[in-house]
């Protein structure tokens, strides 16, 4: 039973026989699509963010300081220097 081609791609460079003669196919399209969706992928959560990188292990302190942030610019990622809540948000 014949292998399809696409089971070929993660070992690099692989030979098809066409007719008498055989050509190598680079998979360098698989690389550069793996790279274009982790690319997109992290600049979305960055826009996400405020442009800030994901935080990880948030904790009890982080959890209430994110509701703080909130409740101060209307984002869990914005801080501010005035600590006094708006009257929109209370």
């Amino acid at each position: 039973m014949p292998v399809p081609w696409e089971a070929l791609i993660p070992f690099g460079r692989f030979p098809i026989a066409l007719s008498s003669s055989i050509l190598e196919i680079p998979s360098g399209l698989l690389t550069a699509m793996f790279g274009t969706a982790g690319t997109l992928f992290n600049i979305s959560q960055r826009a996400q963010n405020q442009g800030k990188p994901p935080r990880y292990s948030i904790d009890n302190w982080d959890t209430m300081m994110m509701e703080r942030d909130k409740q101060l610019t209307g984002h869990i990622r914005g801080q501010s220097a005035h600590p006094t809540v708006s009257n929109s948000t209370q």
